[in-house]
């Protein structure tokens, strides 16, 4: 990684991804779990805040040593042991089925082979464990949609390798998890529309 996405990035997603409509989606996408978690992307630790108290402790997969460093103070305010345990969604250091849940917000954007992750994240997960996820991606909208693909190359070079046009809900159950999901644009202006379509959901197993 370079320079801009190791230092400059992490300030600038704590800053866009903590306003209060934003803290908001990560209090609900939070409730409902409970016991050993696994977070992907923990980033500076925005999350900590909105674990319920079920929630027994929860390992982090954080690839940015800046990211790291910025959640330090979260980390030592909770109630509960957060402990860093790999740096690669892609491959988790985790034995199977050895999370209640997996947690994922404002990360399979820039994960480069989210079809791998996802299988990693069936693989830890318990029987009748469930993925938690709050993303943003692919609108339904043509004209946004289109204006998503044209901005990619773009938005992954100044932005970490996030990609705007992903389109979360079919990638989470093409991985064989049930996805029940809730769909709306984050408050603001139309033109900020192609980064602000976000999905918040939950994946479970999927039965015949």
């Amino acid at each position: 990684m370079g320079l801009w996405t190791d230092r400059v990035v992490p300030h600038l997603v704590e800053r866009s991804l903590s306003t209060a409509d934003v803290m908001r989606l990560r209090t609900s996408a939070c409730a409902g779990l409970t016991g050993r978690v696994l977070e992907l992307g923990f980033g500076s630790g925005l999350n900590v805040g909105s674990y319920p108290p079920g929630v027994t402790r929860v390992d982090a997969v954080e690839p940015s040593e800046v990211g790291w460093r910025m959640s330090e103070a979260r980390r030592q305010g909770a109630d509960l042991p957060i402990e860093r345990v790999g740096l690669d969604g892609q491959r988790l250091e985790a034995a199977s089925a050895s999370y209640d849940a997996v947690l994922s917000s404002f990360t399979l954007c820039t994960i480069p082979d989210v079809a791998a992750a996802l299988a990693e994240v069936r693989r830890v997960l318990r029987p009748g464990g469930a993925f938690y996820f709050l993303e943003h991606g692919r609108s339904p909208d043509r004209g946004v949609a289109r204006w998503q693909r044209r901005l990619d190359p773009l938005e992954r070079r100044i932005a970490g390798g996030c990609h705007l046009s992903r389109d979360i809900p079919a990638l989470v159950r093409a991985s064989g998890l049930d996805a029940t999901v809730s769909a709306s644009y984050l408050a603001g202006p139309a033109l900020g529309r192609p980064w602000t379509y976000v999905f918040n959901g939950r994946g479970v197993e999927q039965t015949a």
